[in-house]
């Protein structure tokens, strides 16, 4: 059984010192509880409402800046494998929002958001790789970061690569349900785990920044699409655990004669596609009815 955990943080914008030492009690905590692989929010250091590109930009830190260099020590004093979010400062001018994989003091991975919300796209810039999954002490691990796991296709590739376990840094702010309903970026996150047959586990942050709730919603998510533990949809920090079996998300049957990746149809999808971008809407209807 390998041990992780999902650290949900309350964070600060430009607090990053605050930030840094809650990050580094949660990771203690965890790795004390018996977490091999401990996962962080989402710009973890600096905060996620920025006022500008200008104030962004001022917390920003390069993959060898001063919070990863505390993870990469992290990582090899406690014999653990943590993935954290943060404020990349790339080449030129470029901002991005990233998450790193540190493994035993060694940085395995680092990837750039590729799908960005609202207000990101005013201060980052886009990645443009598909998301690692790297060979690790605890099973072969993936990452992404928060709106990303909204699009199927990218969560394929990550099951593709042949990732046990998704490591997702999170900020999802609050919106409206129904009462009694789980967040729905809870349900998107169960139904990537289900339809991929791999263990998901998101690190969200909690409470309020700048006038912007957070859904406090992390989650340690089975390969069956049900939670392990979570989701707390709730304005407390906390470490959630789950001991999984890495066997599980190895094997994609459902039933005796079906696998979730092997029962694809690329030979349909791949003349099915439509780039609807490119046709005028009485086109579109012309192809949809035939």
């Amino acid at each position: 059984m390998t041990g992780i955990a999902a650290c949900q943080l309350r964070l600060a914008v430009g607090q990053v010192d605050v930030n840094r030492a809650r990050a580094r009690d949660a990771i203690e905590r965890a790795a004390s509880g018996g977490a091999e692989l401990i996962v962080l929010p989402e710009l973890t250091p600096s905060g996620y409402a920025f006022h500008d590109d200008a104030e962004a930009r001022a917390l920003a830190e390069t993959p060898d800046g001063p919070t990863a260099r505390e993870w990469q020590d992290l990582s090899r004093r406690l014999g653990v494998v943590i993935i954290g979010g943060f404020c990349e400062r790339g080449p030129g001018d470029t901002l991005f929002n990233s998450a790193v994989i540190f493994e035993n003091g060694q940085l395995r991975a680092t990837y750039r958001k590729a799908h960005l919300w609202d207000e990101e796209t005013q201060i980052f810039t886009p990645g443009d790789q598909p998301p690692p999954v790297v060979d690790t002490s605890v099973g072969r691990v993936g990452t992404m970061i928060c709106y990303d796991l909204e699009f199927p296709e990218w969560t394929r590739l990550a099951a593709l690569a042949g990732a046990d376990v998704l490591a997702a840094p999170t900020n999802w702010p609050l919106a409206a349900r129904p009462d009694g309903e789980r967040p729905m970026e809870v349900v998107r996150v169960q139904a990537a785990a289900s339809v991929n047959r791999m263990f998901i586990v998101a690190a969200d942050r909690c409470g309020e920044e700048r006038s912007v709730a957070w859904v406090g919603g992390s989650v340690i998510v089975d390969p069956d699409g049900f939670p392990l533990a979570g989701p707390v949809a709730a304005a407390d920090e906390r470490n959630l655990h789950a001991d999984i079996d890495l066997s599980q998300a190895r094997d994609k049957k459902i039933s005796k004669h079906n696998d979730v990746l092997a029962d694809r149809r690329l030979d349909l999808y791949d003349t099915a596609s439509i780039n609807t971008s490119s046709h005028s809407d009485d086109a579109r209807c012309s192809m949809l009815l035939g």
